[in-house]
């Protein structure tokens, strides 16, 4: 029993130890500082507007992002901005939401892009089925050649749980207009 106890402590300690530096150079630094050296750093970025392929034929979804991501170490960023727009175009009327970018995460020709709802086209029902603040997410593939896809996760009801920051479903809709740009962990340039 004391072999295990002191063995369960050790690894606390060497988590703790690992931990600690990392969480406590992001936690004190300020918004957009880079730890380290500025060559230590690695950016990712997404642009671009596309429409997607819908089931219902007349109608249209478009999305719309400009997002982007710092890296240090791992696949989580230290610092991500920008914004998307999901826009949902229903006999004639464009029912569209900004998002305020939470979360660019990058791998390949994938991407995940997460914010919270900070505006709506007037007379939008998200307004009273989920409300500002609430988070979504949106995926994408976006290969070098062949089609590019995105998967939308739509939001969760006022009252319940948020989806998780960096999370969305997997990109189940092809691209049949318009495109993305996306640029996967690009060692950020010394300045100067």
């Amino acid at each position: 029993m004391l072999k295990k106890t002191l063995r369960s402590s050790a690894v606390l300690a060497l988590v703790a130890a690992v931990a600690a530096p990392a969480g406590a150079a992001s936690a004190t630094a300020p918004p957009g500082a880079a730890t380290g050296t500025a060559a230590t750093g690695f950016a990712s970025s997404l642009k671009g507007e596309a429409r997607l392929a819908y089931e219902v034929t007349t109608e249209q979804v478009r999305v719309t992002v400009d997002a982007h991501s710092v890296y240090h170490q791992g696949s989580i960023p230290v610092r991500s901005w920008g914004t998307f727009r999901i826009s949902h175009v229903v006999d004639g009327r464009d029912y569209w939401g900004d998002l305020k970018v939470d979360c660019l995460t990058t791998g390949g020709p994938t991407a995940t892009v997460t914010g919270r709802l900070v505006r709506t086209s007037p007379g939008h029902p998200w307004i009273d089925t989920l409300g500002l603040g609430t988070r979504m997410g949106v995926s994408f593939l976006v290969p070098e050649d062949g089609p590019a896809r995105a998967g939308l996760s739509g939001g969760t009801a006022k009252g319940k749980p948020l989806l998780t920051k960096c999370m969305a479903p997997a990109a189940d809709m092809a691209v049949t207009e318009g495109g993305y740009t996306l640029h996967d962990r690009v060692a950020r340039q010394p300045a100067g």
